[in-house]
């Protein structure tokens, strides 16, 4: 949520922070709404201020047993207009709060300028692609011949968009996941949680989901309750409505959750295999920062999220998402995608955002300075490291073989129990 005084006083910044993004929100919208309140205020300020100084006079004419009753009829009316007067304010505060809400977070003056992820820079590569000398499978034939996946049995379970895991596949997964929380917690600093999978409205609120992408979500039915599309939602507000110490700053949270996403509006778009689902698995970094050192967190969590990448010498490029593309609460974004030999192109694995204080205002949480008495909010970040599905992915495309055999990378092996390669069928 933006700054309310920020839209008051300066709207142009707002307007080309809409324009910049490609929005078609109209700022006079929110301007005239405000302008309303103003008027409703001072309208209500002038009859209470009336009724108050009508009050000693009708309580002197009732002592000196004077006739009040025109004081007392026009003070009736006085109070109805007031009740009017309230709710419609109560009606103009709630669309003014409601349009605030739906607008997304001003890009930092960094963020390069475009309409769509074609205007994306690269911003560097790691590794090299492999040099197979073979036609490489994609991921879903390599699963499927070798007994691993499962998509036929899956959508007779649920429908589409889900898979099965079975075997050597199941535990490649569970050791993606493995080596990424070990290195999130030993290596790179962050606290690893086990949240709940289910949170509230408000909870979804105060990341930024609510109420503009409800139907990208699964809401179980007669509850105000929602299953998590990210590990992001539940460990942010973990201090929602909270005040934190400036000497625990920063506070950097991970987690290995399920995800469950409606995917609403991605019809027709990576229909086979784990690329696109209603449900996969996801490590997820979300770090509660000091305002002057944000930025600072943003390219250690996606130095964080990269060394993954590297200790499974898998090859990726680092891009920086353009005003246009950057997700609702994001401030600035960088995403990691990874080289899939099968689909010969990069696919995206991992998202990284500053939010700075967008989310923090929605969810209510400050910390207090030691230098001062005024509270601040903190700026939030979260980022993916990494998508475990679509790691899996990676790892089975790059590691192929010609025979259709998978070899695992040095670094997972000592979570696959002896396990090296996953034999040709």
């Amino acid at each position: 949520m933006l700054d309310l005084k920020l839209m008051q006083k300066d709207p142009d910044v707002v307007r080309e922070s809409l324009a910049k993004r490609g929005s078609t929100i109209d700022v006079q919208e929110f301007l005239d709404l405000d302008e309303r309140r103003k008027a409703l205020i001072a309208e209500v300020e002038t009859l209470k201020a009336e009724r108050n100084a009508v009050g000693p006079e009708i309580a002197r004419r009732k002592k000196a047993r004077e006739d009040a009753s025109d004081l007392l009829a026009k003070m009736g009316e006085v109070s109805e207009r007031v009740k009017t007067l309230d709710a419609e304010l109560a009606e103009v505060e709630a669309a003014e709060r409601e349009w605030v809400m739906s607008v997304p977070n001003i890009p930092h003056a960094s963020v390069p300028l475009g309409a769509s992820e074609e205007d994306n820079p690269v911003l560097r590569y790691w590794g090299e692609k492999p040099a197979l000398d073979f036609a490489p499978k994609e991921h879903w034939e390599l699963g499927t011949a070798l007994g691993g996946l499962d998509f036929e049995c899956a959508a007779k379970l649920a429908g589409s968009r889900f898979s099965i895991s079975y075997g050597w596949c199941a535990r490649l997964e569970r050791a993606l996941a493995q080596l990424m929380l070990d290195t999130q917690t030993s290596v790179n600093g962050y606290t690893e949680v086990i949240p709940p999978f289910i949170v509230n409205r408000r909870t979804m609120t105060g990341t930024g989901q609510l109420p503009k992408f409800e139907e990208d979500l699964f809401k179980l039915e007669g509850t105000d309750y929602f299953l998590i599309p990210t590990a992001e939602v539940p460990l942010t507000n973990v201090y929602s409505g909270e005040v934190i110490d400036e000497a625990l700053l920063p506070v950097k949270f991970c987690a290995q959750t399920p995800c469950f996403r409606s995917e609403a509006g991605s019809y027709g778009k990576d229909t086979k295999g784990l690329i696109r689902q209603h449900q996969f698995y996801k490590v997820e970094m979300v770090n509660f920062a000091h305002p002057e050192k944000s930025y600072d967190a943003l390219e250690a969590m996606t130095a964080s999220a990269e060394k993954i990448l590297q200790l499974l010498n898998i090859h990726y490029r680092v891009i920086e998402l353009c005003t246009g593309d950057m997700g609702f609460s994001a401030a600035k974004t960088y995403d990691i995608e990874v080289w899939l030999p099968g689909q010969d192109q990069y696919r995206e694995i991992s998202s990284c955002s500053n939010c700075e204080d967008f989310q923090a205002r929605r969810a209510d949480i400050r910390f207090q300075p030691a230098d001062s008495k005024k509270k601040q909010f903190v700026h939030t970040l979260n980022g993916s490291g990494l998508a475990v599905g679509r790691c899996l992915v990676a790892v089975m495309e790059n590691y192929q073989q010609a025979d259709g055999s998978i070899v695992i990378p040095d670094a997972l092996k000592p979570y696959m129990g002896g396990l090296e390669v996953v034999p040709a069928k």
